[in-house]
């Protein structure tokens, strides 16, 4: 997993990928995004953000149990997954590591210069890419190719659209699903 990037200046600011600063005190569990000072809007994520936030839970239940961690972490968690996009999208998604900071609800934060929509079909495209290298190591050549036309089915902006929905992440009776 990559490092966290935490850029000079006062502790508490993380410098955007698009230049601007942002305040890790004004982040909280409850965002998703928001409109910056440059006038676009920033996905955000969370440490306690779990990973049924963009996947289905049987599908986080799968991820947790087949891929093995080799930190402090007992099992695959959105720390891991955030990882995974920051080392596809390096000067696109910054971090800040607040785990000194027992103002804020929050051990890890990352922003990207995505919106939440796109960086949520970016999550379901890089777990799709980590499923498929699992497969591959099934080396059975009938699996690999179910998968493969399974997956040229799969509507990631479809399947991102219709989660969202269900998961209505702004709404009082938001629920996994």
């Amino acid at each position: 997993m990559a490092e966290p990037r935490v850029p000079g200046g006062r502790e508490s600011e993380l410098e955007l990928p698009c230049g601007e600063r942002v305040d890790t005190h004004d982040l909280h569990l409850g965002m998703r995004e928001f409109e910056c000072a440059c006038g676009e809007t920033h996905a955000v994520v969370l440490d306690p953000h779990p990973l049924a936030r963009f996947v289905p839970e049987f599908l986080t239940e799968v991820l947790q149990s087949t891929i093995e961690t080799s930190d402090d972490y007992e099992e695959f968690t959105t720390v891991h997954l955030m990882g995974v996009v920051m080392e596809e999208f390096p000067d696109t998604v910054v971090a800040a590591d607040t785990s000194e900071d027992g103002n804020v609800g929050f051990s890890l934060a990352w922003v990207s210069d995505f919106d939440s929509r796109r960086l949520h079909e970016i999550v379901v495209e890089l777990v799709v890419e980590l499923m498929e290298h699992a497969v591959s190591h099934a080396e059975d050549d009938d699996v690999m190719a179910e998968f493969e036309e399974q997956m040229l089915q799969f509507d990631v902006a479809g399947f991102v659209e219709q989660y969202r929905r269900e998961r209505d992440f702004d709404g009082r009776n938001d629920t996994a699903i």
